[in-house]
């Protein structure tokens, strides 16, 4: 499960963020998830309870933003959801398309005190 090492990784943001901040305690993480990033949403909102334990963000709130896939067809230039990078467009068949949206997985906020 590759979910454990980015909860970790995370963490390690946490860390820097809260020490640089001067706090003493982690509230709340916010992270953005794509559809489109590999990362399976349940077993990453498992393992970020078990990374979080014994920690400063212990007692943190986990928030997940699941984002949809989005993509933009370059050759008839719709746009249109992605459950997979490799999806046809649904105008004109063509597998060409650009991601917009999806591949995300990114801190999006932390609160501290």
């Amino acid at each position: 499960m590759h979910e454990f090492s980015i909860a970790l990784s995370i963490i390690d943001i946490v860390d820097q963020y809260a020490e640089k901040a001067g706090a003493s305690v982690v509230n709340e993480i916010e992270i953005e998830v794509g559809e489109l990033s590999g990362v399976v949403l349940d077993a990453m909102e498992f393992a970020m309870e078990s990374a979080i334990k014994g920690t400063i963000a212990d007692k943190a709130v986990i928030v997940l933003h699941f984002l949809q896939g989005r993509g933009q067809c370059l050759d008839c230039k719709m746009e249109f959801d992605l459950q997979n990078l490799f999806d046809p467009c649904p105008f004109c068949g063509s597998f060409n398309p650009e991601v917009k949206q999806g591949k995300e997985l990114r801190v999006k906020a932390i609160n501290v005190d």
